[in-house]
């Protein structure tokens, strides 16, 4: 997931503990194993060198693929997963050493995005050529409720919070105290700046903090606006949502950050609760 990842489990049963952490392990690596870009030959591999030609897919795919075309449809095509192209330009992963893309190189990159063009059903997909799908906006939010889910279903009685890199679910409530999940301090990292109660639900936080480009004083975010092929501008440095599932926190996270200026705004229409800092 390429974040510390962590579970807080309530018992002094050491067996119990190993046997949630085995199945928590299994499935976020089996999810990080089939969706993650950066593994050569696994499924979105295989998608995105389909060269044109239809491609099988599976039901969890098909969900996927029909959750991040509502995100796509709701974000007035902000949010669009067909943005590999302009990813593998912005390479944020490399930190001071990245460097700024060429317009030119933008502009052609931005050419190749557009989810409209996807053709899926329950069982295949065809995508354009040399178009490429990212994942890296849906997919850890949906390791961690898939993960939680599975918890949920086998222990229960028992209120299991599932954290990976500060993506949050806790699908059984806690009867007791609720949990304290400390929100990060933009200007101050690894410091809380908030404290977030829950006892049920799940939080995501997207921002510039760690994945970021920064050059001639100029500092760029990692969440790209398709339509201009750049970093968003004046987007806030974090914005941290609760909601119901992780999935749906990361999509409004995403969404306000991709609304630049406005995120605070967009955030108060949705009637969630919300943490922003600038």
């Amino acid at each position: 997931m390429a974040s510390p990842c962590e579970l807080l489990i309530p018992t002094q049963n050491s067996t119990l503990a190993g046997e949630i952490l085995e199945l928590a392990i299994r499935e976020a690596m089996r999810i990080e194993q089939k969706y993650s870009r950066f593994i050569e030959g696994n499924l979105l591999w295989r998608l995105n060198h389909s060269d044109g030609q239809t491609q099988t897919i599976d039901d969890e795919t098909y969900r996927l693929l029909t959750f991040a075309q509502q995100c796509y449809q709701l974000s007035d095509g902000r949010f669009d997963i067909t943005a590999g192209p302009l990813m593998r330009l912005w390479r944020f992963e490399q930190g001071k050493q990245a460097k700024i893309p060429s317009a030119h190189a933008i502009q052609a990159a931005k050419a190749l995005v557009d989810f409209s063009t996807l053709r899926f059903d329950p069982t295949e997909l065809l995508m354009p050529k040399e178009m490429s799908i990212d994942l890296g906006g849906i997919a850890k939010e949906y390791a961690v409720d898939s993960t939680a889910y599975l918890i949920a279903q086998r222990w229960p009685q028992l209120s299991v919070l599932v954290n990976f890199g500060g993506d949050i679910a806790c699908p059984v409530p806690k009867p007791d105290s609720p949990w304290q999940v400390g929100i990060e301090d933009p200007n101050a990292l690894d410091n809380a700046a908030a404290v977030l109660e829950i006892r049920q639900g799940a939080l995501a936080t997207s921002g510039d903090t760690r994945r970021f480009i920064e050059q001639d004083g100029q500092r760029y975010g990692h969440i790209i606006d398709p339509s201009t092929g750049y970093p968003v501008s004046h987007a806030p440095r974090s914005v941290t949502v609760l909601a119901p599932n992780c999935v749906m926190a990361g999509m409004l996270s995403t969404m306000a950050m991709l609304q630049g200026a406005h995120a605070e705004t967009f955030l108060k229409q949705q009637n969630i609760e919300f943490n922003i800092y600038r």
